[in-house]
């Protein structure tokens, strides 16, 4: 049944190494990515392709509303990987716009497991209520709901220990806050860059 997909495999390969025949005995050699990017798991979001990047320069984590939880084992041993073994000088918090784990998170219904999960969000949520209340329609609410999402995880890469340390040590390491639109395929950076803790402490107040 998945013929079709091991057909697009070995043309895919075949046009890579047609344009570049050392592209894959370069990527056999090592990594060296300069971008880490944390996003959601949304299908219509392929993070090598919405920056236009190859494989090998960019090391990627996703999960449900590219939450970046202080509690998460699988993600803190990624940004741990990212920032102290690759050494990447760039992390991207991607969220996108129509995020249905974002939707989910307000949504009055039981929907068992992931809520634990969106609770972040829904903490987010709270935190700006007044101003949420006061969008003029229901997208535009949730769209902002995303956009604070995005804020909310860069502080929190920017609060975790490891990054802290990395900081500290000398490490050239600046954290980003995009949110991607699926309707039209472009980014939108949320002004939220850190680069270090004065940066984070001007940025959150902390």
């Amino acid at each position: 049944m998945l013929d079709s997909l091991l057909a697009n495999n070995r043309e895919w390969a075949l046009k890579k190494t047609e344009v570049d025949p050392e592209f894959f005995k370069r990527l056999v050699r090592q990594q060296t990515p300069e971008y880490f990017w944390i996003g959601c798991a949304d299908s219509r979001v392929p993070a090598n392709e919405i920056v236009n990047l190859d494989p090998g320069e960019m090391f990627v984590h996703r999960n449900v509303a590219n939450l970046a939880p202080q509690q998460d084992a699988n993600y803190l041993s990624t940004l741990q990987y990212a920032v102290h073994v690759l050494k990447v000088k760039h992390v991207l918090v991607v969220g996108h716009y129509g995020c249905g784990g974002v939707r989910t998170a307000v949504e009055s219904q039981d929907h068992g497991l992931i809520d634990h999960w969106l609770a972040p969000i829904r903490e987010v949520a709270h935190e700006h209520r007044a101003e949420l209340e006061a969008c003029p329609s229901e997208k535009v609410k949730l769209d902002r709901l995303c956009e604070l999402n995005v804020i909310a995880q860069v502080r929190n890469v920017a609060t975790n220990p490891i990054t802290v340390a990395a900081w500290r040590g000398g490490q050239d390491l600046t954290i980003h806050g995009w949110v991607y639109s699926i309707a039209n395929g472009l980014v939108t950076d949320q002004g939220v860059s850190v680069s270090g803790l004065p940066d984070r402490n001007r940025i959150f107040g902390i």
